[in-house]
């Protein structure tokens, strides 16, 4: 039998690179080819110019969309309020083993069904009381009328009949009718047109929808914001979002703790002196406290001239005036101290002007913006002062000299 023959090996592919290749092995005798000049690198580092024109970039691009979107961005703000303020919250249940997602849609859902609630409770009573001063409007400009002619002429019984004329008697009286009569229709336009600023839909669908939706990724938000940030000055940036978020969250937790009691304080106190539109009243006292000194002194004076038409004394106008002058004092002593302290770093001056200037500038959604631009502000200024005390600027020492 002839031999078994085996079959050859098949032929591999020869993957080496041609010879000759300036990545292969050289010929023997062959120089290698000389490899491409090497491209010079790059910039390293940003020049000032950069920088500076990045700063005014962000800033004069986020000015513009403010002012281009500002007629839709207030449910979009209420939300990222909302999500801000349930965030520690919403932290703390997830810690606690609760999804994240589940966390927030529970809180968002708490919210809401509050300040449903909150709204089937005491809209029908506001109703009530804007009824009420509409139909006593009369008796009341009287009263007021009645009440300042008699102290009038008290005061010219007892400092002489020359002190006022009766022309400039019959005016004072007619003007703080009319100025009752102004704040009356004014409320009652504020009461009524509430609907209009805010529809019902954007309250009751779109901001809480938004509002969970941030909620739930707000540490994925603040993630991916820290990873934009320029790495020259990404530890100062963010020390200062971190001081920034201190300033803001003591003043809102504060100030809406600090509103919440002083409603409840003013509306029962009014109510318990008498006074009959002391709910409605007592309610927009303490939510114009937010405003330092101007929300409490214009809940005082109206209250004052609705108690002076009322009661047409002024014994009855003294105990408004002693409810509010407690309620002062448990502020400024008491609430204050305990729930805001010296953590709050925001100026009442301050904040009266940027809540002023944003409501000028943007409307409601300017107010709403205000306090946290004005916390912003507050901190980049005191970061720019102590680097002006540490530089040459300040420390450079007197000259003695003549030049």
């Amino acid at each position: 039998m002839p031999p078994e023959i085996s079959p050859a090996p098949a032929r591999t592919a020869d993957v080496r690179p041609p010879q000759g290749s300036p990545h292969g092995p050289p010929v023997r005798g062959e120089p290698r080819l000389p490899l491409p000049p090497p491209q010079p690198p790059g910039p390293r580092t940003a020049t000032r110019a950069q920088r500076t024109a990045l700063v005014v970039g962000l800033l004069a691009g986020f000015l513009f969309l403010l002012w281009l979107f500002s007629a839709i961005l207030t449910p979009f703000v209420l939300a990222g309020c909302i999500a801000y303020f349930l965030d520690p919250l919403a932290t703390r249940l997830h810690r606690l083993g609760m999804p994240r997602g589940l966390a927030a849609l529970l809180l968002v859902a708490g919210l809401m069904a509050a300040a449903l609630l909150a709204l089937l409770l005491l809209y029908p009573l506001i109703i009530a009381q804007v009824g009420t001063l509409l139909a006593r409007l009369p008796n009341y400009i009287s009263g007021i009328g009645a009440a300042v002619q008699e102290g009038l002429m008290a005061l010219e019984e007892r400092f002489g009949s020359d002190v006022m004329d009766s022309r400039l008697r019959d005016l004072a009286v007619s003007q703080a009718g009319a100025i009752l009569s102004f704040l009356g229709t004014s409320a009652t336009r504020l009461i009524g047109g509430g609907y209009a600023l805010l529809s019902v839909f954007t309250l009751v669908v779109v901001t809480p929808v938004v509002g969970f939706y941030l909620l739930r990724d707000w540490p994925r938000i603040i993630a991916r914001i820290e990873s934009w940030l320029p790495r020259r000055s990404a530890a100062v940036i963010r020390q200062l979002a971190k001081d920034t978020d201190r300033v803001l969250s003591a003043w809102l937790r504060g100030q809406l703790l600090c509103c919440a009691l002083l409603c409840a304080y003013y509306a029962i106190g009014l109510s318990a002196v008498g006074l009959e539109l002391g709910l409605i009243i007592g309610l927009a006292s303490g939510v114009l406290s937010f405003i330092p000194y101007v929300g409490s002194m214009t809940g005082l004076g109206t209250a004052l001239l609705l108690a002076l038409g009322q009661f047409g004394t002024w014994e009855g106008v003294g105990m408004v005036a002693a409810v509010f002058v407690t309620g002062q004092i448990v502020e400024g002593y008491i609430i204050y101290p305990y729930l805001l302290g010296d953590r709050v770093e925001l100026h009442a001056v301050w904040v009266i002007f940027a809540l002023f200037a944003g409501g000028v500038a943007f409307g409601f959604l300017g107010v709403l913006l205000a306090v946290p631009m004005a916390a912003a502000l507050g901190v980049l200024a005191r970061y720019w002062l102590r680097r002006y005390l540490e530089s040459p600027l300040y420390l450079d020492p007197p000259r003695t000299g003549g030049g």
